[in-house]
């Protein structure tokens, strides 16, 4: 697929713009600050583009508005007392040194980090970053087979990463997903609905009205759930260094 790059100016917004071998047209605002990114088919000129964004500027103005006002977490310093989430509860750290592995669990309202020695802040992270993934990997599989039965297809393999854009993607070529291990801070149901919009995916690759359609058969309270995930606090800008970000999308 070939693309080419380039940027407009629209209202007073700078607007990213990469032309591919596409159909349709989708428009991308980004946190923190509510970048702007369309994904043109190639045949568009500029002036047509800057129509589209010209038709979505109200939407794109909200979003921004949302993106800015969104919680952020404050930097994690890794000690006593600070909170932290996990399946979407808030949680207070405890970090307790004593000989042994390193590990961390889940005691009541606290977060228990064991610590051999005294670890620095980066160590501290990896370890928690290690266990998110494996919580989320411990969760994947029964959500993935509950949907492989629902919508008639399969997924023969899946993967975890710490995406800076996405909550997850799929490739249809592979039949494969890829989940943001941010994931496993938010509450079940955002992982629900993040898996579910991948796999219709394999069904139905843009995110047209038979897209939407398909939500609304399966997943009937998608908005509300969607709305949940943007509203999350988000992951500070420095920790993950390639934290997750929600993005806000619209198809033309």
């Amino acid at each position: 697929m070939s693309t080419t790059n380039g940027s407009l100016m629209v209202s007073g917004i700078p607007v990213d713009v990469v032309r591919k071998d596409i159909k349709n047209l989708h428009i991308g605002v980004y946190p923190p600050d509510g970048r702007v990114r369309v994904a043109a088919p190639s045949r568009l000129g500029d002036e047509q583009v800057r129509l589209a964004v010209v038709q979505k500027l109200s939407w794109i103005k909200k979003q921004q508005r949302q993106f800015r006002a969104a919680h952020r977490q404050s930097e994690r310093e890794m000690v006593t007392g600070e909170s932290h989430y996990v399946w979407g509860q808030r949680l207070r750290l405890k970090v307790i040194v004593r000989p042994g592995n390193s590990h961390v669990e889940v005691d009541g309202a606290s977060l228990l980090m064991y610590l051999p020695e005294e670890i620095e802040i980066d160590g501290r992270r990896a370890l928690l970053d290690r266990w998110y993934r494996e919580e989320l990997r411990q969760a994947l599989p029964r959500v993935i087979s509950k949907w492989e039965a629902s919508l008639g297809v399969s997924v023969p393999q899946w993967k975890i990463r710490r995406m800076r854009t996405k909550w997850g993607s799929c490739n249809r070529e592979t039949r494969s997903i890829l989940l943001n291990v941010e994931l496993a801070k938010k509450h079940p149901d955002c992982l629900d609905h993040i898996v579910l919009h991948e796999m219709l995916h394999l069904l139905e690759r843009n995110h047209g009205r038979r897209f939407s359609d398909l939500l609304d058969r399966f997943q009937p309270n998608w908005r509300s759930v969607s709305d949940q995930l943007n509203q999350a606090p988000l992951a500070p800008q420095s920790w993950p260094r390639n934290g997750s970000e929600t993005v806000a999308a619209a198809s033309i």
